[in-house]
């Protein structure tokens, strides 16, 4: 694969992994994240630092970004010292944050003006499917582009799709999180009535992972809710993020998804309750919390 000089924004509990990878597969990478420190193993490595997003963009043709939350996304993009400043023609800009499609649409269209291509690219995965490299990645953008990128994508995951035209990527994530919303309910209500039945949770969990209940939050998730282990895969505050933007396209589309509404209310207690910075399977504590109510 041809060695790229590549700028990636966002160093966190998957940007991390994923940024490794890339620095792995031989490339050279020039990092930017809002806390230094967070970036310190990547530079150890030799991940070359920048104090902007503009300042790591003027190095490279490549830019991927995995930051948190809408406004990040508009920051590192539109803000001062953001990507689209130093945009260069003929530069491929990736985002791989879960945002809003009308967000990456409109940054697709501001980066053509400057004739450079943007793709949204939000992942599914979790930390374990960033560590493994085998994240599910969903794409939204200009088939040119995401031919380019694909050896880049092979790299960071095992299942990529192209879905479409800007912004069918973050449609499709917002599909992927409706899904595990109310799966993430059904794990958690199972997991406690084993719990209050008196059951061998690994033996109850050998049973049905391989039935019609198997999918991957049982098989990743619930043995972490075993263990009392509630580390973010996946932060809370986070996931409330994207279950509000899937509930606002729903809005817009005129859908009625209970659901999807029920799952952001348990979420939101969780984060009441002080958990947002927990994985979402620490919903499991929530819903213990109101059985003993």
């Amino acid at each position: 694969m041809q060695q790229r000089n590549i700028a990636w924004i966002g160093t966190g509990v998957m940007g991390q992994s994923m940024a490794q990878h890339l620095m792995d597969a031989g490339h050279k990478l020039h990092v930017y994240t809002r806390t230094k420190l967070k970036a310190a193993a990547l530079l150890n490595a030799g991940a070359t630092w920048h104090d902007t997003p503009a300042s790591a963009t003027e190095s490279c043709d490549i830019v991927f970004t995995m930051v948190g939350f809408p406004q990040d996304v508009t920051e590192v993009y539109f803000g001062e010292h953001g990507i689209l400043s130093r945009c260069k023609p003929g530069m491929l800009l990736v985002d791989m944050t879960t945002t809003k499609p009308s967000l990456a649409e409109q940054i697709y269209t501001e980066a053509k003006t400057k004739g450079a291509d943007f793709v949204d690219a939000p992942v599914s995965g979790g930390d374990v499917g960033a560590r493994g490299a085998s994240l599910s990645i969903m794409i939204g953008g200009d088939e040119s582009a995401v031919a380019q990128l694909m050896p880049l994508f092979e790299t960071l995951g095992k299942n990529i799709l192209h879905q479409g035209p800007s912004g069918a990527g973050q449609h499709t994530k917002m599909v992927n999180q409706i899904t595990i919303a109310s799966t993430m309910v059904g794990v958690c209500e199972a997991m406690l009535y084993g719990v209050k039945a008196g059951l061998d949770l690994p033996m109850v969990l050998a049973s049905i992972s391989k039935g019609a209940a198997g999918c991957w939050t049982l098989d990743n998730l619930s043995p972490r809710i075993v263990d009392k282990n509630y580390d973010p895969g996946f932060f809370i505050n986070h996931f409330i993020k994207d279950l509000e933007i899937a509930l606002e396209e729903a809005a817009r589309m005129d859908l009625c998804l209970p659901g999807l509404a029920l799952a952001n209310q348990l979420y939101r207690a969780a984060k009441a309750q002080g958990k947002g910075e927990l994985g979402t399977h620490a919903l499991y504590l929530v819903l213990e919390q109101l059985s003993k109510s």
